[in-house]
């Protein structure tokens, strides 16, 4: 388990969806002062160095963070549910793609898409084990399987985040196919 886990998920809360939470700004591109944010970090109760950030950011197993060249601004790379343009790159995605999510969700998935919700983009991943471990975080898990190769022949645009996450902004329900997993709702799964 992550050292510093409440300190990462207040960082994250603060980089992708509230920094006014402890009164800083992002700018439009989502960085923020290191300065700034280590001191407003301080005052609200999360004791943060810089020496503590640089471990987070290197840690982080989701690879959530980057710096700029000079480690002055730092921001999170994609799951912003505010405005901010995070550069990023336009990309054509793998034949398939892969989402992750609780099973009580099939069935709206099926007849709406996949939808960005309260975030910027659908995120989708490279592979089923990863796509299982993002499931797991919203109750027993699913996973969908994305025609992207169909998507992006049609038009779709696909954008590929520092931290190798697909985003989009919709997955109509055309293009995706629940895979054949039995879930059972623990570290295993029957095939």
């Amino acid at each position: 388990m992550e050292k510093h886990l409440q300190t990462s998920k207040f960082l994250c809360l603060v980089l992708r969806h509230a920094p006014e939470r402890i009164g800083i700004a992002l700018d439009a591109n989502g960085w923020a002062d290191v300065t700034v944010l280590l001191t407003a970090m301080g005052e609200h109760g999360h004791r943060l160095d810089k020496a503590k950030l640089d471990e987070i950011v290197a840690t982080d197993q989701k690879k959530r963070y980057s710096y700029n060249e000079d480690e002055t601004r730092i921001r999170a790379n994609q799951g912003h549910s505010i405005a901010v343009d995070v550069e990023l790159a336009l990309a054509i995605p793998p034949a398939r793609l892969y989402h992750g999510t609780a099973a009580r969700f099939i069935e709206s998935i099926q007849r709406d898409g996949l939808l960005r919700r309260n975030r910027n983009h659908v995120h989708l991943s490279a592979d089923t084990t990863t796509a299982v471990l993002v499931g797991k975080r919203h109750g027993c898990p699913v996973v969908f399987a994305i025609d992207t190769a169909r998507m992006y022949a049609d038009g779709h645009v696909f954008f590929l985040s520092e931290n190798k996450v697909w985003l989009t902004e919709r997955v109509p329900p055309r293009y995706l196919y629940l895979l054949d997993m039995v879930p059972l709702c623990n570290d295993e799964w029957a095939h």
